[in-house]
């Protein structure tokens, strides 16, 4: 699906009402008891099914794990979305729901595994072996067609409208009017979209570790600077005392050897992710590889590869392709573009980017970062078009880390722009996915804020 959020004022009126579609899906739902697993004992399970393509009654049909947290008879309902995409839902519970104390007498608090993850996560095991868990991964042309192959046309179902729709179908399911709806990562995006298809519904928008819903490109260029800024304060922090200025030494190592830039993206991007303090590593080993000494760099690619061997049923690289292949533009266009058309198409566009624009990456960065290497790859399938969404009005506050480097804070600041009286806060320091990772202040800052 190609992405047209123009973010115009008015929404359609069908897509605000559920529009037929959801209708159409005709969706099942057990109800709620005691869950299964024993470590999830303290909570209540459902399922929810609804049909793969929402438009055919004959299609076959998807069962989506549901948990209930928090109070089961509040009042007030709150739906937790996760990342990837390709993240469970449930099986996260006692790790997120922690969260929540703030607020888990006065909610009660829904997890879903979206389609195509968890227990029947999308799994394209070659895919899955050289990605794992990253984002931004180089994968092989050959594993990318055998995963589409593996999905064959149930690939064209997995895009956030789908997911969307399906959080729809949820709602109607437990019979809630209106909820707060919650996202981390990649959750945040799916939250923005259902908030702006069904804004009626939502009370409020919490967003931890933004991805904005426009202004994406494939390119990355709009996150470089945000390496060299986060780099040097990582340097300038007290009792620091780096080797030279990380920032250049990144630019004189992918200068030194150009195809570098994309695998030196994805390391440092997961050393974010896993823990910002593990960032204190990069400084010196960018600082020796400028010198002409790769030991250190070497050992740093050696540990972003443990950090990266996850399951698809933790991580679905075969959603991950699926759904970014469809949801986002790249320079050859969306996912209905040819494919013999999409390699000279991207070498345009990132011909026509500047060194200033890139630094302190490259041209083989912009060209070769694992989505846009990804995407290049997946077979042409049929998309839909969206337009004319809006968040305007809709209760929204935004969290990030300053140190953030998955989800930029350049990528925050956009999305508070295309929510009008929204609030950011910045975290001094922080990392991704506030919530979780223990910070006090912003939990309570969350509390306060859906309690109103």
């Amino acid at each position: 699906m190609r992405r047209h959020l123009l973010l115009a004022t008015t929404l359609i009126a069908g897509l605000m009402a559920g529009g037929s579609t959801a209708q159409a899906s005709n969706p099942a739902w057990t109800g709620l008891s005691p869950c299964a697993q024993p470590e999830l004992a303290a909570y209540l399970c459902g399922e929810l099914t609804v049909r793969l393509d929402r438009d055919d009654r004959r299609s076959k049909t998807l069962d989506l794990p549901v948990l209930v947290g928090g109070n089961p008879q509040a009042k007030r309902t709150m739906l937790m979305l996760t990342g990837g995409p390709g993240q469970p839902g449930p099986i996260l519970a006692p790790r997120v729901l922690q969260a929540f104390e703030g607020i888990k007498n006065d909610y009660r608090i829904v997890m879903l595994d979206q389609r195509g993850t968890g227990a029947d996560a999308l799994n394209c095991p070659e895919l899955q072996s050289e990605r794992g868990g990253s984002d931004l991964r180089v994968p092989s042309r050959a594993a990318v067609l055998a995963c589409a192959a593996t999905l064959g046309a149930d690939r064209e179902h997995y895009a956030t409208t789908d997911s969307v729709a399906d959080f729809e179908d949820l709602r109607r399911a437990l019979k809630v009017d209106r909820w707060a709806v919650n996202g981390v990562s990649y959750g945040t995006y799916t939250a923005q979209r259902y908030a702006a298809a069904h804004r009626s519904r939502v009370t409020h928008l919490v967003l931890d570790s933004t991805v904005p819903v426009d202004s994406f490109r494939a390119e990355l260029v709009e996150t470089f600077g945000e390496f060299a800024r986060v780099l040097r304060d990582v340097c300038a922090a007290p009792g620091r005392n780096c080797p030279g200025d990380p920032a250049a030494d990144l630019a004189s190592v992918v200068r030194q050897d150009p195809a570098l830039g994309p695998k030196l993206l994805e390391a440092i991007t997961m050393m974010g992710y896993v823990d910002p303090a593990r960032l204190l590593f990069a400084p010196e080993a960018l600082h020796a590889a400028a010198g002409g000494d790769s030991t250190r760099l070497r050992d740093l690619f050696a540990l972003v590869d443990r950090f990266s061997q996850t399951p698809a049923s933790q991580y679905s690289q075969g959603l991950q392709a699926a759904t970014l292949c469809l949801d986002l533009d790249f320079p050859w266009g969306g996912a209905q573009s040819p494919e013999h058309s999409r390699a000279r198409k991207a070498d345009r566009a990132v011909s026509k980017l500047t060194p200033e624009q890139m630094w302190p990456f490259n041209a083989a960065t912009a060209r070769g970062n694992g989505e846009m290497v990804m995407c290049e790859y997946w077979p042409k399938v049929k998309d839909s078009e969206v337009h004319g969404l809006s968040l305007r009005g809709v209760n929204a506050l935004l969290l990030h880390g300053e140190r953030d480097l998955g989800t930029p804070l350049v990528w925050a600041q956009e999305a508070q722009r295309d929510v009008p009286g929204s609030r950011l806060v910045v975290v001094p320091d922080g990392g991704h996915s506030l919530q979780v990772s223990g910070a006090g202040t912003v939990r309570q800052t969350v509390t306060e804020f859906l309690l109103r």
